[in-house]
């Protein structure tokens, strides 16, 4: 029998079911790597980042690395004890649909392979960091007419050489994150408005996604570049519950690694502290700072009467990931900002080296990038702070 709203159900609340099939599938590896004869656990014979693999938005709580980290952040800004523990996963790096990818394979000593649309991918032996670096000037003016040159990256505080550069606005995997919780209820349209301003003024070969969520999250539209289907998933506003805003990110960001474009990007919308996640602002923050990692753009709407606390969590996501935290005083001011969005991300540099630092080694990477040039007295780069090796995940996790 036919139940009006029962597809729309189903497909939201079938989200959750990934989250728990995730974790049983977790289950019965371990299980069956421990009934492994040990004439097999030899290392040529394991899979590393194996106990990474089908991650659907949540850290499950894992052993913390023993290694030191060096210049990790400080208290309260760092990935608490028992969050998920990097494995050593050599993922290859630079990936990408044709036109998502610079075409120039001299600077990577990479090889073009085909692909079954006629393009080209690029995939490289050695393992590679790749950065994406928003500069501005005094006056906090984008700086875009830069150079290779004029870029010093640290990592670890030691200088890595840079192996490919390019200053071009190459398309983008964009999740919109919006909080649906009962306080935004007379907030959404004009959210919503801004949000479809930022996919206009954005590459019109991005891909973007929409996910909704209160003390759950929905993803109510797939990848795509049709502004009409963006527009009804965001229109699909219940406008109820607590605030899972952690549990959204982390799930959203391994929504981002089903895209083959490199480069990628959240926008985040919310009005209040989180109050209903599973996962730890610790542990969300630890999550976005995998290899390649999005940057995150986030807008806190909350008002003079919202604790210090929602502030600074918004603040250290957008920090760490090289984005920018925004706390208009106006509803009115969303829809420029969501403009402002757009504009940065279209005028990143993208920087990529081959850490000297061994790929066996583990912990926390500090990242640093400056840059000098002759015709400004004062350059800023913002990019992400740093990251942990071998947490990249391929196209595994995130919404279904």
């Amino acid at each position: 029998m036919y139940m009006p709203g029962l597809g729309t159900t189903l497909r939201r609340n079938r989200l959750a079911l990934v989250r728990v099939a995730a974790g049983l599938m977790l289950a019965v590896g371990v299980a069956a790597a421990q009934t492994t004869p040990p004439a097999q656990t030899t290392p040529s014979a394991q899979t590393p980042g194996g106990s990474q693999a089908g991650k659907s938005g949540t850290v499950p709580a894992q052993q913390a690395p023993a290694t030191t980290q060096p210049q990790q952040p400080s208290a309260g800004q760092q990935p608490a004890p028992g969050s998920a523990q990097p494995t050593q996963q050599t993922p290859p790096a630079n990936q990408s649909a044709p036109g998502g990818q610079p075409a120039n394979n001299q600077d990577q000593g990479q090889a073009p392979v085909g692909n079954e649309n006629g393009g080209f991918v690029f995939r490289s032996e050695a393992r590679e960091v790749t950065l994406h670096a928003t500069v501005v000037d005094d006056r906090n003016h984008l700086v875009t007419n830069l150079d290779k040159a004029d870029f010093t990256v640290f990592e670890n505080d030691r200088p890595q050489t840079i192996k490919f550069f390019r200053q071009q606005d190459f398309p983008v995997a964009i999740g919109i994150v919006i909080d649906d919780s009962g306080s935004m209820r007379e907030k959404r349209d004009a959210v919503n408005k801004a949000a479809i301003n930022l996919v206009k003024a954005s590459n019109p070969e991005d891909q973007v996604f929409v996910v909704n969520f209160n003390d759950e999250y929905y993803l109510d539209q797939d990848f795509t570049s049709d502004v009409k289907k963006l527009q009804a998933a965001l229109e699909h506003v219940e406008a109820r519950g607590g605030t899972a805003l952690y549990d959204a990110i982390v799930a959203s960001a391994d929504e981002l690694m089903k895209s083959n474009l490199q480069r990628k990007a959240l926008f985040v919308v919310t009005d209040g502290e989180d109050d209903a996640s599973q996962e730890s602002l610790e542990q969300a923050i630890q999550h976005l700072q995998k290899e390649n990692g999005p940057v995150v753009y986030t807008i806190g709407l909350l008002g003079e009467e919202k604790s210090r606390k929602a502030k600074r969590a918004l603040e250290l996501i957008a920090e760490r990931t090289g984005g920018i935290a925004f706390f208009p005083p106006t509803l009115s001011e969303v829809d420029e900002i969501s403009r402002d969005i757009a504009h940065d991300i279209r005028n990143q540099y993208t920087i990529t080296y081959t850490p000297t630092t061994p790929k066996n080694v583990p912990g926390y990477r500090t990242i640093k990038v400056d840059a000098h040039a002759k015709m400004y007295k004062k350059l800023t780069v913002r990019t992400r702070s740093g990251y942990y090796p071998g947490q990249e995940q391929q196209g595994a996790g995130g919404l279904n």
